[in-house]
């Protein structure tokens, strides 16, 4: 709105000489030019107009739909296409609790590093359908606790796992406190689902010298990624000595890996009688898991999986080799799944009485 006395002003400013001849000087259209540009018979001094600011959506949905013009996609579809088809999905989980001194914890992580170093296992890798498996790798103790070393890596070159390798002998050394195989296996799931490459098979490896004793049962874990289509193998360490607090070992570790952490198709584990033996254990499983080599180290015929009839060799070999392994429950562990637990709680109870 402008005040009568103000336009009565602005319009005699408009009309004087002065401002038609610095308007005209400046190349700016006179009064009577805008009069006739917008052929009104009343000229009104130029509006200024304020910024208009547009909602961002509406710049988005035009991007995205310039985008479909295109034929491009934003979405998940688009990233799957560009996702590259590994013969296998590792997760390497090792324990690094109270029970597993510094020295000990040393010669599991060169076992690692020594076993991704070996010929025959690099030639496993290499050898596959795809030429190629990504493995990632993180070590656990309590049930909140686990570091991620090594994320989502693609393995498809000699360079490629010599790099592994280095990376993973670079790391420092840290040792914690309690056990949860449970929360290892929690850990585990989210990284199969964001893993960037797609595979017929995922495989948790889970490496320990004792039962699970903190966060939730084993077994409630154990069926939810069995659920998900993840096989757990196992590699427990019979170390046969207490911990560093006094805690006795599992003499059938061995057993309770059997009967309540591994399960799926092709589910195994391989027992390693000290950590001296560690590095061995390591290879065997290794070899195992990605080339279907049997613990006597004879190679079977579908070490290098052909594709024909329009299955792939890994789900050939999958399919083969389902049901050779009894299924959660079949060979149930005698003492309980909970057992770990329950020593650790009757040993805790029996320290703070004395």
């Amino acid at each position: 709105m402008v005040f009568p006395l103000r336009q009565a002003r602005l319009s005699q400013h408009m009309n004087s000489s002065s401002y038609l001849s610095s308007a005209s000087r400046a190349g700016q259209p006179s009064a009577k030019g805008y009069a006739s540009a917008c052929r009104c018979d009343t000229w009104r001094p130029p509006m200024v107009i304020s910024r208009v600011r547009f909602p961002r959506f509406r710049w988005r949905q035009a991007l995205l739909s310039g985008a479909a013009l295109l034929g491009l996609s934003f979405g998940p579809d688009a990233v799957a296409q560009e996702a590259k088809e590994v013969d296998l999905a590792l997760v390497l989980a090792v324990d690094i609790s109270g029970s597993i001194d510094p020295d000990e914890a040393e010669l599991q992580r060169q076992g690692y590093v020594k076993a991704f170093t070996d010929p025959q296992i690099r030639k496993a890798i290499l050898g596959g359908y795809n030429g190629r498996i990504a493995v990632t790798y993180f070590e656990w103790s309590d049930a909140w606790r686990q570091q991620l070393l090594i994320d989502w890596t693609l393995l498809d070159s000699e360079a490629a796992i010599e790099t592994f390798a280095k990376r993973l002998g670079e790391v420092p050394i840290t040792v914690l406190t309690r056990t949860s195989i449970s929360g290892a296996i929690r850990y585990a799931i989210p990284l199969f689902e964001r893993m960037p490459y797609t595979t017929e098979r995922m495989v948790l490896d889970i490496s320990g010298d004792g039962a699970n004793n903190d966060g939730e049962l084993i077994t409630t874990a154990r069926d939810e990624a069995l659920a998900r289509r993840i096989t757990i193998n196992g590699l427990p360490i019979m170390n046969g000595r207490p911990n560093k607090y006094g805690f006795p070992p599992d003499p059938d570790l061995d057993r309770y890996y059997e009967g309540c952490v591994i399960g799926g198709p092709r589910s195994f584990l391989v027992v390693a009688t000290s950590f001296n033996e560690f590095h061995e254990a390591v290879r065997k499983k290794l070899l195992q898991e990605i080339a279907n080599i049997t613990p006597d180290g004879k190679v079977r015929a579908s070490d290098v999986p052909q594709r024909r009839q329009g299955v792939s060799g890994e789900r050939q070999v999958a399919q083969a080799m389902e049901g050779s392994m009894p299924a959660p429950g079949k060979r149930p562990y005698a003492l309980g799944c909970d057992i770990g637990e329950r020593r650790s709680r009757e040993f805790w109870q029996r320290r703070f009485q004395q």
